[in-house]
């Protein structure tokens, strides 16, 4: 039998690596940057920290409050405000605390797409987060750098989704790579991601 409990406890700690994770990129981005490409070929910069912004802190703290997200936020500039890299270690912080009690993995939560588990909507932010934060370290020459236990959850995670998501453009074709790729590597190819992607 599947060990819910655990699987909620892994998860949960791979958010909060991840969040941590995430905020340290941000204050690697610089200001004049935000107008450079990124592996989101549809987004510079600028979008993609916003919308890293948006699901990766905002949403992740609604959903597990089973709040809406407020229509007002996905207008908003994060990256105009110049305390945006701490605005967003602020909320990721506010989203993991969120997450950290026990009941809030109990039972479904209710957006547009109906009722899901809670435990899948939070792999799928968890996924979301990760692979963003991935793309904008990349952007501005860094590097994502998980765990080999978060790692392996987000390789399963994206394995699970990527070819519901491929048949509506959330991701591109699988990247080939080789059996002895990191579990990093291998999410990231799942999901149409080139690891060895430079601006």
């Amino acid at each position: 039998m599947i060990n819910l409990e655990h699987m909620n406890e892994d998860l949960f700690k791979a958010i909060a690596e991840t969040a941590a994770e995430a905020a340290r990129v941000a204050a690697l981005v610089p200001q004049d940057a935000l107008g450079g490409p990124t592996p989101c070929t549809e987004f510079d910069l600028r979008t993609l920290v916003n919308h890293w912004i948006l699901w990766g802190s905002h949403a992740l703290e609604h959903r597990a409050l089973r709040q809406e997200l407020p229509e007002a936020l996905t207008e908003v500039d994060f990256t105009a405000t110049p305390s945006w890299r701490a605005d967003f270690a602020a909320a990721l912080d506010r989203a993991v605390a969120a997450w950290s009690r026990p009941e809030v993995w109990e039972g479904d939560i209710t957006s547009g797409a109906g009722a899901t588990p809670a435990p899948q909507i939070a792999a799928l932010l968890f996924a979301d987060l990760a692979l963003h934060t991935w793309d904008v370290a990349r952007s501005v020459g860094a590097d994502l750098d998980l765990s080999d236990p978060a790692a392996a959850l987000l390789h399963t995670g994206v394995a699970e989704v990527a070819e519901m998501y491929r048949q509506y453009d959330g991701f591109a074709a699988q990247v080939p790579l080789p059996e002895t790729a990191s579990p990093l590597h291998k999410a990231l190819a799942a999901s149409g991601r080139d690891p060895g992607w430079t601006a």
